[in-house]
């Protein structure tokens, strides 16, 4: 089946986050702290690609009002750090390809809509992508398959196996799989290596998302 959406990971994927995440997380625990500090960085570590608020929920064993407090510390943080972002090598330009091949485009991201949009007005990419999504607009962020199935309504595709996904992260693969995508690729421009790519069920692992459509054009 040939492929009519594509759904695509910012920060790490397409987006050159270079650590701002992490800093951001950091200023947020600073100001809001959780017990055991290392042990929540090393979880925001492993579940780089999930939604936000969700991650701060666990650090806070569940309470609400701690959660949104560091929620909107790391929004502020980020907002103030999202002018460094800079498009991974190539990104844009395969999605350009892409839409004039007449392929569907979605960037999703773990962040809320208005970080997100302080991101691609940095980087001129407002109008890049078909669309662009928050998990807030979803449902649910990763690694539930909201996001990917959100794209798939909204853009008209005609069967889950017409899709193909690319992250950086586990929850990026996870995500991906329980959506039904054909192509569920792991990119090593981020978080998580080759080897947790391919353990979480990646489709396939590729250097960049430049490689990306290889593996239909060859299929």
């Amino acid at each position: 089946m040939s492929i009519q959406l594509v759904v695509l990971d910012m920060a790490g994927t397409t987006v050159a986050d270079d650590g701002l995440v992490l800093r951001a997380f950091d200023t947020a625990l600073a100001s809001a702290p959780v017990a055991e500090t290392d042990a929540a960085r090393q979880y925001v570590l492993d579940t780089m690609g999930q939604s936000k608020i969700t991650v701060f929920r666990h650090l806070t064993g569940g309470d609400e009002q701690h959660a949104q407090r560091l929620n909107a510390a790391f929004e502020a943080a980020y907002d103030d750090l999202a002018h460094l972002c800079t498009p991974i090598d190539g990104a844009a330009e395969l999605i350009r390809d892409l839409r004039a091949a007449g392929i569907r485009t979605c960037l999703t991201t773990g962040f809320s809509r208005p970080t997100a949009d302080r991101i691609l007005s940095a980087l001129g990419w407002r109008d890049l992508a078909d669309l662009t999504l928050t998990p807030a607009e979803a449902g649910r962020g990763r690694p539930y398959p909201d996001l990917v199935l959100t794209a798939l309504l909204r853009l008209g595709a005609d069967d889950v196996r017409a899709v193909a996904t690319a992250g950086d992260t586990t929850s990026d693969i996870r995500t991906g799989l329980r959506a039904g995508a054909s192509v569920v690729a792991g990119v090593l421009t981020g978080a998580h290596d080759a080897a947790a790519l391919r353990e979480a069920g990646a489709t396939h692992v590729l250097s960049s998302i430049r490689e990306l459509p290889s593996v239909w054009e060859q299929s």
